[in-house]
């Protein structure tokens, strides 16, 4: 009885006092906690937190600006730069044949370019393909020098082949085309093929330093043997085999007669027995005329 009073009870209610009742388990609407107090924490930050908010979200705008502007190393080169990074000194060493101008070329050193992001991976291989480097190393030395070390190529003698002419190693790789006159104390080498056994002739000549710079040239003639030329136009005819002994008895017969002083344009070398001498035209008419005292005597090659 006393739940039915109680229900009719509710039964009665107005229906403002309805809309005023509790609903369900919930609290009165007085009593709630307001939603904006849950997310309250805050309000416990500093009072700064919003301007550093907006200054953070404005650098990351202006960032991807820049960025995708494509002025990001611009920028980060300019920071660093003025930060006492910027590249002031470049050391050079192992220069002797590469002019200072060709090294900055390669290195490619932009104004206001910072050490901390210069690539010196790229720098190196740059430096690589210039023809007088054998090696490059490119280091950093923070805060602002750059060291290049450098490991040239060494000239050993000039091959020529049509009208080309090129300086060349020792084991015949081009080195460049570019030849002026610091170079013509190099052997000359000639033909196809001369320019990888140009060690051979200059190895034989090497043993003979009294006739050595009086060679301009040698002609590597059908990938067998050489003729030199001498700086007086007369051409030596060597063999095939045993140019030391050939060129030894050159030498030999030249201080006992001055036979490379004569007018003459060529010996040959090549017979094991017997040396054959060509004279000028000159010389031949003298010699025909009689008039000469200058004759040539039979000089016979090693005994």
């Amino acid at each position: 009885m006393l739940s039915i009073g109680r229900n009719r009870k509710r039964e009665a209610l107005s229906p403002v006092e309805a809309q005023l009742a509790p609903r369900g388990r919930g609290v009165s609407r007085l009593h709630r906690q307001p939603v904006w107090r849950a997310a309250g924490r805050l309000a416990d930050l500093p009072q700064w937190t919003g301007s550093a908010a907006a200054l953070a979200f404005l650098g990351l705008t202006i960032g991807y600006g820049i960025i995708l502007g494509g002025y990001g190393r611009e920028v980060s080169d300019a920071l660093l730069t003025s930060a006492g990074l910027g590249i002031e000194t470049v050391k050079l060493s192992g220069q002797r044949e590469i002019a200072e101008f060709q090294i900055l070329e390669a290195l490619e050193i932009q104004e206001g370019a910072s050490l901390a992001l210069y690539d010196a991976e790229a720098a190196r291989d740059r430096l690589d393909h210039i023809a007088w480097v054998k090696n490059a190393s490119v280091q950093k030395l923070y805060p602002n020098t750059l060291k290049i070390n450098l490991e040239e190529r060494i000239p050993y003698a000039l091959w020529q082949r049509g009208e080309t002419v090129s300086i060349i190693t020792e084991k015949g790789d081009v080195i460049t085309d570019d030849v002026d006159g610091r170079y013509a104390n190099l052997l000359l080498v000639v033909n196809h093929g001369a320019q990888r056994r140009a060690g051979e002739i200059i190895n034989a000549l090497d043993k003979v330093p009294e006739l050595r710079p009086r060679v301009r040239a040698a002609f590597l003639v059908g990938q067998r043997r050489w003729d030199l030329m001498l700086e007086n136009g007369i051409s030596i005819r060597l063999p095939e085999h045993d140019v030391d002994a050939a060129l030894a008895d050159l030498v030999k017969m030249d201080d006992e007669s001055g036979l490379l002083a004569r007018d003459i344009l060529a010996v040959d070398m090549r017979l094991p027995d017997r040396v054959v001498v060509r004279l000028s035209d000159e010389a031949l008419e003298r010699r025909k005329s009689g008039t000469s005292k200058d004759q040539l005597v039979k000089l016979e090659r090693r005994t």
